[in-house]
């Protein structure tokens, strides 16, 4: 069995961990070559569905793997590679094999993940952006899941930035998940990587995302959560942080927000709140040049001054989303006027409308 083929059998053994590649590696006398053979497996403890692959791999599966592999220009790291990320090879249960488009050398530059809602506020995926932009531009690269929301923000906010950033798959590397972000993987592979533990063809299975959020977790210094419920996934890769003995972050926001309450439950438990993008990099001990970091201002959205009238209906708005009723009932301003003003508002980039028939402001 030549190497080519028998990294990509280890790669789609189930259940394979770093510390058990190594230990089939020590078995094979060093040949990578011998460890797909099932005498290869004889003396190292191994989960039982391990066992039985490499007993009898799927010749077909890894056949088509390598075709994949050439016409993607994918590549696959194994734990027993010296590209295979250290702070992710510290953490218990790192997968043995890593599928990597772009660039292979990120994976062990400083990272720090940014995860969140899919279903944020203007305010909070706004603010992803800004501070993955931050971050991009003071040499950290911002890992996350690919997700609508928060994730993809973050992915956006990076790349704004001109940094780097990094997409971890729930699937296969060959299938974008959501489909909506297609476009935002291309440009992740073009200036950071997508990376998987899962082989080609895997679908977006449920039971996927848990194990996708522990490398998110393993990969970087520190983990962020800008907005979550109290049973949001984001609040699993917090958890794989901790486990991993990594920093966790998270904004606060309104307390009638119940995407606020999964980032107060977190700062409850210990996590370091954060106003500012600052706070995280000084937490994790780097001082940051102030040149590095100087944002250029964005134009004013809309381009006018505002007249007295949307001044008040802004502040009645407030930082949290309100209805049309509710601001009625704070500016004493008839339900047409703000039906009109808020639209206004809206093509002027100003405010959002969200579902409920609520409106947010846009920072």
């Amino acid at each position: 069995m030549d190497k080519a083929h028998a990294r990509a059998t280890l790669a789609r053994t189930p259940g394979l961990t770093a510390d058990a590649l190594q230990a089939l590696l020590a078995a094979a006398g060093g040949d990578l070559a011998r460890i797909p053979l099932a005498r290869g497996a004889a003396g190292v403890e191994l989960p039982p569905a391990a066992r039985a692959y490499l007993a009898v791999s799927d010749e077909r599966a890894v056949a088509s793997d390598l075709e994949w592999l050439e016409r993607s220009g994918a590549a696959i790291v194994l734990s027993t590679d010296a590209g295979y990320p250290p702070l992710l090879r510290q953490t218990a249960g790192a997968p043995a094999a890593l599928y990597v488009q772009g660039s292979i050398s990120l994976l062990a530059s400083p990272q720090l993940a940014m995860v969140g809602s899919r279903s944020p506020t203007p305010a909070g995926r706004s603010t992803a952006r800004e501070f993955a932009a931050w971050f991009a531009r003071g040499g950290f690269t911002v890992t996350s899941g690919l997700a609508t929301g928060i994730d993809a923000a973050s992915h956006e906010g990076a790349l704004k930035g001109d940094g780097a950033t990094i997409a971890i798959f729930g699937t296969g590397l060959d299938r974008v998940y959501p489909s909506a972000n297609r476009a935002l993987a291309e440009r992740i592979r073009e200036h950071g990587a997508l990376v998987s533990e899962l082989p080609p063809g895997t679908a977006p299975l449920p039971e996927n995302f848990p194990r996708r959020n522990r490398i998110i977790a393993g990969l970087s210094l520190g983990t962020l959560v800008v907005e979550a419920t109290t049973r949001s996934g984001s609040l699993s890769t917090a958890r794989h942080a901790l486990e991993a003995g990594r920093e966790v972050f998270a904004i606060p926001g309104s307390i009638h927000s119940p995407l606020s309450r999964g980032c107060h439950l977190l700062i409850r438990n210990g996590a370091k709140l954060v106003e500012e993008a600052r706070d995280v990099t000084e937490e994790l001990g780097f001082s940051l040049p102030k040149e590095r970091l100087t944002v250029t201002p964005e134009p004013t959205r809309g381009g006018r001054e505002l007249d007295k009238e949307y001044e008040m209906l802004l502040d009645a708005l407030g930082f949290e989303p309100a209805t049309i009723d509710r601001l009625v009932a704070r500016t004493a301003l008839p339900s047409e006027s703000i039906a009109s003003m808020l639209l206004i508002l809206e093509l002027e980039g100003r405010v959002a409308a969200l579902p409920g028939g609520r409106y947010g402001r846009i920072p």
